[in-house]
């Protein structure tokens, strides 16, 4: 079996579990819509003030929204006796943390990036956003999946996963957050923004081998 078909096998796999732990997925999509729909009760339901603060607000909640299953993202495994397994298999371990990290992709960012334009109405954003947004959603929700998953691999059988994981990753989450929020704003504001989705995608690109390694050397050392 090549590792392309062992990757989607994994992928498949996870996603089968998923589905059958169904809450999770759902966790994350009404925080991500609770979140969003509790702003306009705290700063007032004035159009201009929410549209202004539109972008921003969405970008944060999907950021927190990412966060909440990665505690969960290898942590079963770890239990349960299969990430050793995982670790002793033909494949490359970086090849299945790629395929992890492809499925909290597919079950909690895909699903962000779907609500965030209903979301956005809400918001009263100015319809020119729209399409950035979800450009720049695109490229940087994958991106908080692979850093994410770095810190889900440090923090593997500790104690308060949950607080140590925010205080590792949140940090490098800024970045993304600024030029995702840049990038929906000069949309708005009628300016280009070619750069700040090119630097969306050189995070992506930079991530994209770097982070599995990163996991994997990660997951290694909690197995030991």
């Amino acid at each position: 079996m090549g590792g392309v078909t062992r990757f989607m096998h994994i992928v498949k796999r996870d996603l089968h579990l998923a589905m059958r732990q169904g809450m999770d997925s759902l966790m994350v999509v009404m925080f991500f819509v609770l979140a969003v729909v509790l702003f306009p009760f705290g700063v007032g339901p004035e159009p201009n003030v929410l549209a202004r603060i539109a972008a921003g607000v969405i970008w944060v909640a999907a950021l927190l929204s990412s966060m909440l299953s990665l505690e969960r993202l290898f942590q079963t495994d770890y239990e349960d006796g299969s990430l050793e397994l995982l670790t002793l298999a033909p494949l490359s371990l970086e090849i299945v943390v790629l395929a992890k990290i492809t499925t909290h992709w597919l079950t909690t960012g895909l699903p962000l990036i779907v609500a965030a334009p209903l979301l956005a109405v809400l918001l009263n954003m100015e319809p020119d956003g729209f399409g950035v947004m979800i450009a720049a959603l695109a490229l940087g929700t994958p991106t908080l999946s692979l850093i994410g998953a770095v810190g889900a691999a440090l923090i593997l059988g500790s104690r308060r996963g949950g607080v140590l994981l925010s205080l590792l990753i949140l940090p490098l989450y800024i970045p993304v957050l600024i030029f995702g929020v840049s990038a929906v704003d000069a949309a708005i504001g009628g300016y280009e923004v070619n750069a700040q989705l090119l630097i969306l995608g050189g995070f992506l690109l930079g991530a994209l081998p770097l982070c599995p390694f990163a996991a994997a050397a990660g997951l290694r050392q909690a197995v030991e």
